[in-house]
């Protein structure tokens, strides 16, 4: 890679964080990485963090300090343009329009683009009057019977025609008036881009207000994104060191589970016994949609470290094992259009084709819901105890000791020397919201915290729910992409980050290619999760 790359790389947030475990290297590498950071340390990092956020589509705040009467009629502008641009019949003049468009949203700031979405989903939605006048005429229409149905009569013909008609008058009254700005972006130059930019503002917008015409609009969006963005629209491509700077730097930019400290860690991850594949989209070029990171081992791992700390890497003919730790998508405008689950297995595939000796597919995933999840549970039951004690009526719809006796009575005999607490619930609330994460110091108190922890993990990824699927996000995302839950592994991600959400415990997916379509569809229709004998809660 030449200067320009490593400059344009050396501009990414790429400096160690507390969320990425730390590991001697030799002097050489050691030396090496120094230089490189020290670059990165004379870096000004501002300008460039601004333009991937708005490459990402978040909206700033670059305009509050404006004159209110210019920033008005800039609004006005846009607004015309984007009225032009669902309009409009001239297609010599719909490119010039289209591009006025997105540009002038682009400076829009936050209340502005809130104002035009509103505009756009209330007043460019479907005409309700003419949908219901054309149901009450349907439903006034005489409906042939079977048996007329088979003549060819001119009654029949005539009253067949006319349900055909209505019919379709229907269909295009359901249409809403935006659904032709969509159509004419997704074929415009940049325009799919810039409709991911658009639902990720809309999404933003609905993260703070419920509004059921925005969320009308973003069903409408969503639904049309993912007709166009289906597998056969996408391109898999190898990701390695001698791809172009700037998609390299999004890797860097985007990575999302484990970040991206120095280049040193970025070859690492391209290189020998590694592999990254992503989604590109011929109307996004040069920027994957979403990459998916994968380690070639002997075995499945259970830590972290050995996949990040791995060098040098095993020879990729003695490896057994393709395991997936890291996925990260790069729009947020496309959040809820499961672009993984096509990604990991046209990934099986082509691993299996080029390495036939790959025989398990698997991931060392972080159960990011899981510590929020159990520090709710501990605070409401102690404090449910609590006051059964001093009321001495005990509400047994709601109470629910989650220890079992023996955890119970190792609990309490910790608070005599490391923590405080009436109950072991309450002696466990207390040591794992300690600061720093001191439990994690003592031997004797992360032995104790073990077996409850690795048990309730359990329990959380098997039995809570949200709607009949799996409550945690990232279990979800694999279960109904027919993985099965294989192994729980302790102290599996030492980071601030890993300790944060899961204390430490990471799980094993494993991809059994002849039960992935069985388990995905048992999964969707009964919400049924299939895990290792092994895992009891």
């Amino acid at each position: 890679m030449n200067r320009k790359g490593l400059a344009i790389l050396m501009r990414t947030r790429m400096r160690p964080t507390k969320n990425t475990p730390t590991k001697p290297v030799p002097s050489s590498a050691s030396n090496e990485m120094d230089r490189g950071l020290a670059k990165c340390d004379e870096i000004q990092f501002d300008d460039h963090i601004k333009h991937l956020a708005l490459e990402k589509g978040s909206i700033t705040n670059a305009h509050k300090f404006n004159d209110p009467c210019k920033e008005e009629r800039e609004f006005e502008l846009v607004r015309e343009s984007m009225h032009s641009a669902i309009s409009m019949n001239k297609t010599e003049v719909l490119d010039t329009v289209l591009n006025d468009f997105s540009k002038g949203y682009y400076t829009l700031s936050h209340e502005k683009r809130q104002k035009l979405l509103l505009i756009l989903a209330r007043e460019y939605d479907l005409d309700r009057m003419q949908v219901r006048d054309l149901i009450q005429q349907y439903l006034g229409l005489e409906l042939p019977t079977a048996d007329k149905a088979q003549s060819s009569n001119t009654l029949e013909e005539s009253l067949l025609s006319s349900l055909y008609r209505t019919e379709r008058n229907l269909r295009h009254a359901l249409k809403p008036m935006y659904e032709v700005l969509f159509e004419r972006l997704n074929t415009h130059p940049g325009g799919l881009k810039f409709l991911s930019t658009l639902r990720a503002d809309i999404l933003c917008i609905l993260s703070e207000e419920n509004m059921s015409s925005l969320r009308a609009l973003d069903s409408y969006l969503k639904e049309k994104l993912i007709q166009w963005l289906s597998p056969a629209a996408l391109q898999l491509h190898h990701i390695t060191w001698d791809d172009s700077a700037s998609l390299l730097e999004k890797i860097v930019a985007y990575e999302a589970v484990h970040p991206i400290s120095n280049l040193i860690d970025l070859k690492r991850r391209l290189g020998l016994g590694r592999r990254c594949f992503g989604y590109l989209h011929p109307a996004i070029p040069g920027e994957p949609l979403i990459f998916i990171e994968v380690a070639l081992l002997k075995n499945v791992a259970e830590q972290i470290q050995e996949v990040l700390w791995d060098d040098p890497p095993i020879p990729e003919s003695e490896a057994t094992c393709a395991l997936f730790y890291s996925i990260s998508s790069t729009q947020p405008g496309l959040a809820g259009i499961n672009l993984g689950k096509f990604l990991i297995k046209r990934v099986i595939e082509l691993v299996k084709r080029d390495m036939p000796h790959i025989s398990t597919f698997a991931t060392l995933s972080p159960i990011p819901g899981f510590m929020q999840w159990l520090l709710s549970k501990l605070a409401s039951q102690s404090k449910l105890n609590e006051t059964d004690s001093v009321d001495k009526s005990p509400s047994s719809a709601f109470c629910e000791n989650l220890l079992d006796p023996e955890e119970e009575r190792a609990l309490l005999d910790l608070s005599l020397e490391f923590s405080t607490g009436k109950s072991g619930m309450e002696v466990m609330l207390n040591l794992l919201t300690s600061r720093n994460h001191e439990w994690t110091i003592s031997d004797t108190v992360s032995s104790v915290l073990k077996p409850p922890l690795m048990r309730l993990c359990v329990r959380y990824l098997l039995q809570e729910k949200k709607r009949g699927k799996a409550l945690d996000s990232v279990a979800n995302f694999h279960l109904q992409n027919g993985a099965m839950i294989e192994r729980l592994n302790w102290m599996a991600d030492r980071s601030e980050k890993g300790f944060c959400q899961s204390g430490g415990i990471m799980v094993n997916y494993i991809y059994r290619l002849d039960t992935i379509e069985e388990n995905a569809n048992s999964y969707f229709s009964r919400g049924h999760i299939h895990s290792s004998p092994c895992l009891r809660c």
